[in-house]
Protein backbone atom coordinates (compact mmCIF):
# COMPACT_ATOMS: atom_id res chain seq x y z
CA UNK A 1 0.00 0.00 0.00
CA UNK A 2 1.20 3.56 -0.76
CA UNK A 3 -0.40 6.72 0.49
CA UNK A 4 -0.09 9.91 -1.72
CA UNK A 5 -0.62 13.32 -0.77
CA UNK A 6 -0.56 16.57 -2.35
CA UNK A 7 0.30 19.42 -1.78
CA UNK A 8 1.39 23.25 -2.74
CA UNK A 9 -1.67 23.97 -4.92
CA UNK A 10 -3.43 27.70 -4.58
CA UNK A 11 -4.49 30.57 -6.65
CA UNK A 12 -2.31 32.60 -8.35
CA UNK A 13 -2.37 35.13 -11.09
CA UNK A 14 -1.61 34.12 -15.06
CA UNK A 15 2.30 33.82 -15.35
CA UNK A 16 2.51 33.03 -11.86
CA UNK A 17 4.56 30.09 -10.32
CA UNK A 18 3.67 27.53 -8.30
CA UNK A 19 5.30 24.13 -6.59
CA UNK A 20 2.73 21.00 -6.32
CA UNK A 21 4.35 18.49 -3.74
CA UNK A 22 3.69 14.50 -4.04
CA UNK A 23 4.33 13.02 -0.11
CA UNK A 24 4.02 9.29 -0.45
CA UNK A 25 4.21 6.62 2.49
CA UNK A 26 4.37 2.71 2.81
CA UNK A 27 5.56 0.70 0.26
CA UNK A 28 9.50 1.66 -0.86
CA UNK A 29 8.78 5.05 -3.01
CA UNK A 30 11.68 4.78 -5.21
CA UNK A 31 10.24 1.42 -6.90
CA UNK A 32 6.99 3.66 -8.13
CA UNK A 33 6.78 5.59 -11.22
CA UNK A 34 4.37 8.88 -10.48
CA UNK A 35 2.44 10.70 -12.55
CA UNK A 36 0.96 14.06 -12.53
CA UNK A 37 -3.08 14.50 -13.84
CA UNK A 38 -5.18 17.05 -13.73
CA UNK A 39 -9.38 17.05 -14.18
CA UNK A 40 -10.66 20.78 -14.81
CA UNK A 41 -14.67 20.88 -14.01
CA UNK A 42 -16.76 19.12 -16.55
CA UNK A 43 -13.34 17.52 -18.02
CA UNK A 44 -11.95 14.19 -18.32
CA UNK A 45 -9.06 13.91 -15.94
CA UNK A 46 -5.59 14.07 -18.13
CA UNK A 47 -1.98 13.38 -18.30
CA UNK A 48 0.42 16.44 -17.20
CA UNK A 49 3.70 14.88 -16.58
CA UNK A 50 5.54 11.60 -15.09
CA UNK A 51 8.77 10.70 -13.85
CA UNK A 52 10.32 6.92 -13.91
CA UNK A 53 11.21 5.35 -10.56
CA UNK A 54 14.90 5.88 -10.83
CA UNK A 55 14.04 9.90 -11.67
CA UNK A 56 16.14 9.36 -15.41
CA UNK A 57 12.83 9.32 -17.33
CA UNK A 58 10.60 12.24 -17.69
CA UNK A 59 7.19 13.10 -20.31
CA UNK A 60 5.28 15.43 -20.66
CA UNK A 61 1.57 16.69 -22.11
CA UNK A 62 2.09 18.89 -25.23
CA UNK A 63 0.17 21.72 -23.15
CA UNK A 64 3.03 22.05 -20.24
CA UNK A 65 6.02 21.38 -21.84
CA UNK A 66 8.60 24.03 -21.34
CA UNK A 67 6.21 25.20 -18.34
CA UNK A 68 6.07 22.92 -16.05
CA UNK A 69 9.02 20.53 -14.92
CA UNK A 70 8.34 17.40 -12.93
CA UNK A 71 11.60 16.01 -10.17
CA UNK A 72 11.53 13.58 -7.87
CA UNK A 73 13.86 12.98 -4.27
CA UNK A 74 13.43 9.32 -3.20
CA UNK A 75 15.17 10.49 -0.04
CA UNK A 76 12.38 12.46 1.00
CA UNK A 77 10.15 9.92 -0.53
CA UNK A 78 8.35 13.16 -2.48
CA UNK A 79 7.96 13.69 -6.66
CA UNK A 80 7.36 17.57 -7.38
CA UNK A 81 5.91 19.48 -9.78
CA UNK A 82 7.26 22.97 -10.70
CA UNK A 83 4.66 25.10 -12.90
CA UNK A 84 5.71 28.26 -14.15
CA UNK A 85 4.33 30.76 -16.69
CA UNK A 86 0.83 29.37 -15.20
CA UNK A 87 -2.35 30.11 -17.60
CA UNK A 88 -6.05 30.31 -16.36
CA UNK A 89 -6.44 26.85 -18.52
CA UNK A 90 -4.20 25.34 -16.18
CA UNK A 91 -6.93 25.70 -13.68
CA UNK A 92 -7.50 22.18 -12.15
CA UNK A 93 -7.54 19.95 -9.22
CA UNK A 94 -4.16 18.17 -10.03
CA UNK A 95 -3.36 14.45 -8.58
CA UNK A 96 -0.64 12.10 -8.71
CA UNK A 97 -0.49 8.34 -9.42
CA UNK A 98 2.04 5.90 -8.10
CA UNK A 99 2.83 3.12 -10.24
CA UNK A 100 4.99 0.23 -9.29
CA UNK A 101 8.10 0.34 -11.26
CA UNK A 102 6.64 2.27 -14.26
CA UNK A 103 4.91 4.94 -15.00
CA UNK A 104 3.01 6.26 -18.50
CA UNK A 105 0.37 8.58 -19.61
CA UNK A 106 -2.60 7.13 -19.17
CA UNK A 107 -4.17 6.85 -15.78
CA UNK A 108 -5.35 2.88 -15.13
CA UNK A 109 -1.80 2.07 -15.36
CA UNK A 110 -1.58 3.84 -11.93
CA UNK A 111 -2.01 1.85 -8.50
CA UNK A 112 -2.44 4.54 -5.87
CA UNK A 113 -3.91 8.00 -6.19
CA UNK A 114 -3.68 10.90 -3.90
CA UNK A 115 -6.75 13.11 -3.49
CA UNK A 116 -5.75 16.29 -5.28
CA UNK A 117 -4.86 19.71 -4.59
CA UNK A 118 -6.53 22.29 -6.28
CA UNK A 119 -4.74 24.63 -8.28
CA UNK A 120 -6.91 28.03 -9.94
CA UNK A 121 -4.86 30.55 -12.27
CA UNK A 122 -6.72 34.02 -12.19
CA UNK A 123 -6.27 35.87 -15.82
Amino acid sequence: QVKLVESGGGLVQAGGSLRLSCAASGRTFSSYGIGWFRQAPGKEREFVAAISWSGDRTSYADSVKGRLTISRDNAKDTVYLQMNSLKPEDTAVYYCGARFMGAGTRGVVYDYWGQGTQVTVSS
